[in-house]
């Protein structure tokens, strides 16, 4: 994946990423809508699909709401990198399917506007503006099934359907 970043500092809380009041929808397209807004209330309208979104530390702490997370998927954003997530976050990213990494010296050097290319496999980050590479951890065989099926839902089902196929 590649595209530009946009930068976010430390503790960027799930009600920056979807402010409360608009917790009456589960439609990702309204979410995606309002997504960042109170952290940067332009950003609806500026961040394109293939976007990146780069923070620092606890990026997604606070309520452990999924709409989060969506909202940034729905959003367009291919990938989030951090320093660090919390928790809840980072589980309620996987199960939905939204390609996050930590690696905290990309959080720290990578500026907004950069454009970058990710190798989720591998986790490498390569920023095309600076030439500089950052390693990531990658997730694990599994977990990149899991992503590359589109979330946890997603992939219990080609799993099952894998099984029944196989007879087994």
């Amino acid at each position: 994946m590649e595209g530009r970043v946009w930068k976010f500092g430390n503790d960027i809380d799930t009600d920056a990423i979807i402010p409360a009041r608009y917790l009456n929808t589960s439609d990702p397209r309204e979410l995606a809508r309002h997504v960042m807004e109170d952290a940067d209330p332009e950003f609806p309208q500026k961040v394109a699909p293939g976007d990146i979104i780069v923070a620092l530390k606890n990026f997604g702490c606070g309520s452990s709401r999924e709409h989060a997370p969506i909202a940034i998927k729905a959003a367009g954003i291919s990938c989030v990198i951090a320093s660090s997530f919390a928790r809840i976050f980072y589980r309620n990213a996987i199960n939905i399917g939204l390609p996050i990494l930590e690696c905290p010296e990309a959080a720290e050097n990578i500026r907004e506007g950069d454009k970058i290319r990710i190798d989720l496999k591998q986790g490498l980050i390569h920023d095309l503006t600076t030439g500089r590479t950052f390693s990531a951890v990658p997730f694990p065989p599994f977990m990149q099934e899991i992503m590359d099926k589109g979330g946890l839902i997603n992939y219990v089902q080609w799993r099952l359907r894998k099984q029944q196929g196989s007879g087994t």
